[in-house]
C-alpha cells in the first residue's frame, strides 16, 4: 500500500527512475535549480514581475527544451524525442515551482506544433537549430478582436510576387512573443477567399517589420500584443496553406492543452504541503486546527481529489502515446484533462484555502500565488464550456456504442510519439469510438463507492437512451454543459480506476476518492433538475440518480492519517 507522500511529487525524494538516464538527469536537474534557487528568491521573482532570463539561460545549458521538444525526425541527438510521458513529468514540476516558468515551456510547445506539422523541411531545419540554441517559441493565433476564432483573422497576407507575401495585422494574448526566435503566424491570404487562403507562417521576433506593442499581463509571463507591418514572408517561411493550415492550429492545441492538467497537479501538491504542515501546526482554541471534524474532512476531499486528478492524468497519457489513424480516443481524453482535471485544481487549492484562510493570503507562501495561478489553467487553450462542449460529441459513442480496442499499456517507454503531429484533418469527432467503459467499474465492483458511483454512471446511460436533450434543447447550451458535467464524471471515474489497477493503488483510497465523485454527480444531478428548460421526465431523472456515498468513518479515519501525514514532509529551503 502506497503511503500518501509516495503518491505526490516531492522534491527531496524524487527519483524518477521509470525513465531513461537522460530524461532523469534533466528531470533532476531543473528539480535542483530550482531547490538551490531558494522560495525566497522564486516568489520574489514572481512579486516583481521579473522576466524568466536566468531559468532559460538554465534550460539552454543543459539543453532541456531541445530534449524534449524536438521529435525524433528532426533530432540530432540520440535523446531527443516527443516524450507525452517525461513532458508531463517536466509541467509538473513546472507547476510546482511557479506557472511563469510553465507557461513559457508551454507556448514554446504551441508555437512549435506548426511547424513539427509542416512539410518545410528547411523551417524545421531552423526550428531545431534555434532549439539547440535555447530560443523560446510562440503560438501566434489569437487576436484582440475575434480571440480565438481563426475564422475571422484579420492577418492579411498580401502575395509579394515572387512566390511570398507582405503579412500586415496584429496578434493579441501571445506568449513569448517579447522573446521568441520563431513565432508561428496564422493569417489569411488577400486573393483567396474562404478557407484556401490560410497561410501558417514562421516570423522572428527581432525582424524589424515586428513590432512589439506590450505585454497584456501583469506577471513574469510575457503575454504579448505585437503587429506586423509588411512583414517579408518567403516561400521558406510558409508552413501550412489552405485547409492544412487550420488542421494545424486545432491540432497543434490538441497537443498543448494537455499540458495543463499536469501544471495543475504541480500547483495543488506544492500548496497541499504548505496547507497540511500549517494546519497541523497552528493551534485554535487549545488544540490543532487539523482536530476540527470539517478541516479534516475538507484536506481529505483536496487529498483525495488531487490523487485522483494524478491518476486520471497519468492513464490519458497512454492513450496519446498509443494514438495513430485507427485510435483517436485521445480526442475525448485531451479535453478530459484540459476541463476536469484544472477545475479539480481549483477546487482542491478552494478546500485547502478555506482550512487555512488568511495564512492563504501571505506574501512568504508559495500558496499566495498558488490561489492565484490555479485559476488561469481551466481557461486556456479554451474555456471550459468550450471543452464540455467538445467531450459531448462523444457521449453516446462512449456511453452506448463500445467496440473492441486492443488493450492500452503504460507507456513510459522512451518512444517518440510522431503521430501527435500527422493527426490529419480536424474533424469527424462523432465517428470515433471507445472501449467498454464498464470493464474498468467491474473490476472494482466490490469497493463501496465505486460500486454507488456504478449506479449513476447506469442511469446516465438511462438518460441518453430515453430522456437525452431534443432538437430544440439541443440548442440550450446551458443545459447541455449540466449533462456534460456528469458525462465527465463518468470517463473521470473511468480513467482513475484502469491507472488504479495498472499501479495497483489500495481500495481504502479509492473508496474515499468515489464518495467524492458520488457527491459530485449527485451535484450535478440536482444543477440539471434546476435547469430552466429541463423537461419533466429530465427532471425526475435527475432527482433519482442523487446517491449517498456510502459511510465508513473508520476508513475515513485512516485516510486522514495519510493527509496528516504531509505536514512536514517538504518545505522549500529559503
Amino acid at each position: 500500500m502506497a503511503d500518501s507522500a509516495s503518491l505526490l511529487f516531492n522534491p527531496r525524494t524524487y527519483d524518477p527512475e521509470h525513465f531513461d538516464p537522460e530524461t532523469r538527469r534533466l528531470l533532476r536537474a531543473t528539480v535542483d535549480w530550482f531547490e538551490a534557487r531558494g522560495k525566497r528568491r522564486l516568489i520574489e521573482d514572481y512579486r516583481s514581475r521579473a522576466w524568466l532570463g536566468d531559468f532559460l539561460d538554465f534550460a539552454a545549458r543543459e539543453g532541456l527544451f531541445a530534449t524534449f521538444l524536438t521529435p525524433a525526425s528532426a533530432a540530432g541527438k540520440d535523446d531527443q524525442r516527443w516524450d507525452t510521458a517525461r513532458i508531463a513529468a517536466l509541467n509538473e514540476i513546472f507547476g510546482f515551482y511557479g506557472l511563469d516558468y510553465w507557461y513559457a515551456w508551454q507556448v514554446t510547445i504551441l508555437g512549435l506544433g506548426p511547424v513539427w506539422q509542416s512539410d518545410n523541411a528547411e523551417a524545421r531545419a531552423r526550428a531545431a537549430e534555434l532549439l539547440a540554441q535555447g530560443e523560446v517559441f510562440a503560438f501566434g493565433l489569437s487576436e484582440k478582436i475575434h480571440g480565438a476564432d481563426i475564422y475571422s483573422t484579420d492577418m492579411l497576407l498580401t502575395p509579394d510576387g515572387e512566390g511570398g507575401f507582405r503579412a500586415s495585422g496584429s496578434k493579441y494574448y501571445i506568449g513569448n512573443g517579447n522573446a521568441a526566435g520563431l513565432v508561428s503566424v496564422f493569417g489569411r491570404r488577400t486573393d483567396v477567399e474562404g478557407p484556401d487562403g490560410y497561410v501558417f507562417f514562421a516570423a522572428d521576433s527581432r525582424h524589424e517589420a515586428y513590432r512589439l506593442v506590450k505585454n497584456v499581463v501583469d506577471s513574469s509571463k510575457y503575454v504579448s500584443e505585437f503587429h506586423l507591418a509588411d512583414y517579408p514572408v518567403a516561400p521558406a517561411d510558409i508552413l501550412h496553406t489552405g485547409r492544412a493550415a487550420f488542421d494545424a492550429a486545432l491540432n497543434t492545441v490538441n497537443v498543448g492543452k494537455f499540458n495543463l492538467c499536469t501544471a495543475s497537479i504541480g500547483i495543488c501538491e506544492h500548496a497541499m504541503y504548505e496547507a497540511v504542515t500549517h494546519a497541523s501546526n497552528r493551534i485554535l482554541y487549545g488544540r490543532p486546527v487539523t482536530a476540527f471534524p470539517h478541516v479534516r474532512r475538507e484536506l481529505t476531499d483536496a487529498y483525495v481529489r488531487l490523487v485522483g486528478m494524478k491518476l486520471f492524468s497519468d492513464r490519458a497519457v497512454d492513450y496519446f502515446r498509443s494514438a495513430g489513424p485507427d485510435d483517436r480516443r485521445y480526442l475525448l481524453f485531451n479535453p478530459m484533462t484540459k476541463m476536469k482535471v484544472t477545475t479539480e485544481g481549483e477546487k482542491v487549492i478552494d478546500l485547502m484555502w478555506d482550512v487555512i484562510a488568511a495564512k492563504g493570503f501571505e506574501k512568504d507562501n508559495y500558496f499566495a500565488q498558488a490561489a492565484i495561478e490555479i485559476r488561469g489553467l481551466p481557461k486556456l487553450e479554451g474555456t471550459v464550456h468550450v471543452n464540455l462542449a467538445l467531450i459531448l460529441k462523444f457521449m453516446r459513442n462512449h456511453l452506448l456504442n463500445p467496440v473492441d480496442h486492443p488493450a492500452v499499456p503504460t507507456r513510459l517507454d522512451a518512444a517518440d510519439d510522431a503521430f501527435l503531429f500527422q493527426q490529419g484533418p480536424a474533424r469527424g469527432l462523432g465517428s470515433v469510438r471507445f472501449h467498454d467503459w464498464r470493464t474498468a467499474f467491474d473490476a472494482y465492483a466490490e469497493v463501496p463507492n465505486v460500486a454507488r458511483f456504478r449506479e449513476q454512471a447506469d442511469a446516465l446511460c438511462t438518460f441518453v437512451e430515453t430522456a437525452a436533450p431534443d432538437e430544440e434543447q439541443s440548442r440550450d447550451l446551458d443545459l447541455l454543459l449540466a449533462v456534460g458535467q456528469l458525462f465527465a464524471l463518468v470517463v473521470h471515474g473511468q480513467l482513475i480506476l484502469e491507472q488504479a489497477r495498472l499501479t495497483g493503488l489500495d481500495e481504502e483510497l479509492l473508496d474515499e476518492l468515489f464518495a467524492v465523485l458520488v457527491r459530485d454527480f449527485s451535484t450535478h444531478a440536482v444543477e440539471l433538475h434546476g435547469k430552466d428548460s429541463a423537461t419533466e421526465d429530465q427532471q425526475s431523472w435527475a432527482l433519482g440518480a442523487v446517491r449517498r456515498p456510502v459511510v465508513d468513518a473508520a476508513r475515513s479515519a485512516r485516510i486522514w492519517e495519510r493527509v496528516e501525514a504531509l505536514s512536514g514532509a517538504y518545505e522549500m529551503g529559503q
